[in-house]
């Protein structure tokens, strides 16, 4: 018995007696905590990678010199010798400088796997980005496009999905969520117009339902957008461009250098858009855009961070027209049918987040947040095909509060040599609207009849359970569990009743990765996601089979065949089970069945010198509903073939430009692929000569000036003077040739 306790106690004994290695990393510039970072003690292989407030810690480590690698995508690489004894503890504070991106120095960790973060902080330190919109597009695969002038949020395309402006890619900003529940017109509208794209930081991303700490929305991915917690320097930038475009953008430090010497920091931010578009009828498209953000140290190991934002928009549109009036010549290519369509909206947020390295070395985090948000928008889809005399014309508002939760605690820990972290989760969100209509209307002014008016009470709790283990050095698997609660009521002012239902559903996710070397990494991931569906659907099915699961499967590598060239091909598959589909144009609920969809994904980083950098993307998809007749069994509008490519050259000399191409093959506008949606294949331009306080820079959309069809839907509609409705492709055309250039200046 003495020996066997012996036998227990002593690799603890011996724990007791190694060294540990804890630090910091930030940019030196900003003295911002640089989270992600790739930390490797050399010749050991052991890798972790910093948190939230750049902190690292290597335990257990016997007594010898260790060098130390820190490498993170746009700065330089850092190494350092460090010398560990027993019973000692060595802090270190690093400070990485900010450089090119060199893929040479990309280091692919097991600490990153499960992820496809990699190729996001590539792009997004290469690419230029015209407006928030665009930064969607750094998700390999992920197509978006504009029909109703520049304030409606845009439809986006992925993975085999037509995902309307939103229903099943989960969209946040800080935190804070992007996507509408139960919105006036379609279930997750996701309207990113309040977000300053010089304001953003980095884009995260994970195709895809295996990540334990997404739910609603997230059953063909997600997107999270990080603003920039510090400014440098002030900054002004305006900007001129073709069809009466104008904009103007301020940033200001408010602090100064004093304050960020004590880790102090807040900017103020404002933005002006203006623009006629290139329509024949004027969207006269309005943008105001303010934030404040304030970022500083509540304790040394305590960060806060809190902003403020105000966003208002207003446009006309000039819609989806049909093919038919364009071609006998009635309109123009830029033409309207009804050229009272357009909108307004508003939003306006509070977010405050707390970041904690308590003393036992586990990372809390805390988030409160608080939206107001207005829309009301004019459409008219099918003409006269309702309303012979006063037109089809709708008008669909809103008036909504969101107020949310979101907390976690991670901590890391070795248990019998493996690697574990551990994260706990809770999110909370309730949203209440006030009014949301759905109304015939008359030129904008006249209220004909209501079809829907109504207030929401939708609540969405959830906890979740996320553990990484490092079961080896190269061999990494990511167990997660997440629980999903649905409170909806539904007081129906046309009706006068009050209708409450509610549903849950549990995911389990397990992923795995095997890192054979620093240039390759084998992954497979593994969940079970859902898609949710609008209150007025879950209302009128008593709540029963309105959380259909998605279960999905991802099998990819990461592959490094040379130094300067990283590539990630995978295969993958989702079903989809039955779903409900509330079709907010019409106050309808549409039922539709199983689904499956699956595919090929490709990309491909090449640093051809250190000036030049080529980028490819490809994605082929099968998307089928099941149970269906063969033939009859297609997706309307799901993207088959898409691609997008460029070529980027940087200088150290201030100079930068880039040539970019889009590519969406004919994708079926109907169940049974009678109507086509014509692809399309666009290339864009941009150039930039920098110097330390000013940048002068020049981007070109549709260089080529190729006309073509951004959105199109199978629509039947009928003319005023037509006797009979007609089923065909009504479209929103896409940007022809738009130079804009730009200058800011920086103090």
């Amino acid at each position: 018995m003495k020996n066997l306790l012996l036998l227990i106690f002593l690799p603890f004994q011996i724990l007791a007696h190694l060294g540990t290695i804890s630090g910091t990393i930030t940019e030196k510039e900003t003295q911002n905590p640089l989270q992600g970072a790739t930390v490797l003690l050399v010749g050991s292989n052991k890798k972790t990678a910093a948190n939230e407030l750049g902190q690292f810690t290597f335990q257990n480590l016997s007594p010898a010199t260790y060098k130390i690698e820190i490498t993170n995508i746009g700065y330089k690489t850092l190494i350092a010798n460090v010398i560990v004894n027993n019973d000692e503890t060595i802090f270190l504070n690093f400070a990485l400088e900010v450089s090119q991106v060199q893929l040479n120095e990309i280091v692919i960790s097991s600490t990153k796997s499960i992820d496809q973060q990699l190729i996001g902080k590539i792009d997004t330190k290469l690419r230029s980005i015209n407006n928030s919109q665009e930064f969607l597009r750094v998700v390999p695969g992920l197509f978006i496009g504009q029909h109703a002038g520049g304030g409606k949020a845009e439809q986006i395309f992925l993975r085999g999905f037509d995902i309307d402006h939103g229903t099943d890619i989960q969209i946040s900003t800080d935190g804070m969520p992007v996507n509408m529940v139960s919105h006036a017109h379609g279930q997750g509208y996701a309207d990113m117009h309040f977000i300053i794209p010089e304001l953003v930081k980095e884009v995260n991303f994970k195709k895809g339902v295996y990540d334990a700490s997404k739910g609603n929305f997230a059953a063909a991915g997600f997107v999270e957008l990080n603003t920039k917690t510090t400014v440098d320097k002030n900054e002004i930038k305006l900007e001129a461009g073709q069809f009466d475009s104008y904009r103007a953008l301020g940033i200001f430090n408010l602090l100064g250098e004093k304050a960020k010497n004590n880790n102090q920091a807040a900017y103020l931010a404002a933005e002006y858009n203006f623009t006629n578009g290139y329509f024949e009828n004027p969207q006269a498209f309005n943008r105001l855009n303010l934030v404040g953000k304030y970022h500083g140290h509540l304790s040394k190991n305590t960060i806060l961070t809190a902003s403020i934002s105000n966003f208002y928009s207003k446009w006309s549109a000039s819609g989806q027209i049909p093919n038919r009036s364009v071609e006998n010549g009635t309109i123009g290519f830029y033409g309207a049918i009804d050229p009272n369509e357009g909108g307004e909206t508003g939003r306006k947020n509070i977010n405050i987040q707390t970041a904690t390295n308590t003393k036992n070395n586990k990372l809390v985090k805390n988030q409160l947040y608080f939206s107001n948000y207005n829309f009301e928008l004019f459409s008219n889809f099918t003409f006269f095909l309702r309303d012979s005399v006063n037109g089809d014309q709708i008008k669909q508002k809103e008036n909504r509060n969101i107020v949310g939760y979101n907390g976690s605690i991670s901590s890391s820990k070795t248990i019998f040599n493996k690697n574990i972290t551990s994260i706990i989760g809770i999110n909370f969100r309730n949203d209440f609207t006030n009014n949301t209509e759905l109304s015939y209307t008359k030129n904008k002014t006249e209220t004909l009849e209501n079809i829907k008016l109504g207030d929401i009470n939708e609540l969405n709790a959830s906890v979740y359970v996320d553990e990484n283990i490092q079961m080896t050095e190269k061999f990494a698997i990511n167990l997660g569990l997440r629980f999903d609660y649905f409170y909806h009521q539904y007081f129906d002012k046309l009706l006068n009743t009050n209708g409450i239902a509610s549903n849950s559903i549990l995911l389990p996710k397990l992923n795995f990765n095997y890192t054979f070397n620093n240039r390759t990494q084998l992954y497979l991931n593994t969940g079970k996601g859902f898609h949710s569906n609008d209150i007025r659907v879950v209302i009128a099915q008593n709540g029963i089979k309105t959380l259909p699961a998605a279960y999905g499967t991802d099998f990819g590598l990461f592959f490094k065949p040379f130094p300067r060239l990283l590539i990630n091909p995978a295969v993958w598959y989702l079903w989809l089970d039955q779903e409900f589909v509330y079709v907010g144009d019409e106050g309808v609920v549409e039922p539709s069945g199983q689904s499956r969809r699956y595919g090929v994904d490709f990309s491909a980083r090449l640093q051809i010198s250190n000036k030049l950098y080529f980028d490819l993307d490809y994605n082929s998809t099968k998307p089928r509903a099941v149970g269906e007749k063969e033939g009859a069994n297609y997706i309307p509008l799901a993207p088959i073939n898409t691609s997008t490519f460029g070529l980027i050259y940087q200088t150290s000399k201030g100079i930068t430009g880039s040539i970019r191409g889009r590519y969406i093959g004919n994708r079926p506008a109907n169940e049974i692929n009678t109507i086509v949606a014509k692809g399309y294949l666009i290339n864009d331009v941009n150039l930039n000569y920098s110097k330390a306080n000013y940048n002068i820079g020049l981007s070109i959309q549709n260089v080529f000036n190729t006309k073509w069809k951004e959105t199109q839907f199978a629509t039947e509609s009928r003319l005023k003077d037509e006797s009979e409705a007609v089923e065909e492709i009504h479209f929103t055309p896409g940007t022809p040739f738009f130079a804009k250039i730009n200058l800011s200046l920086s103090f």
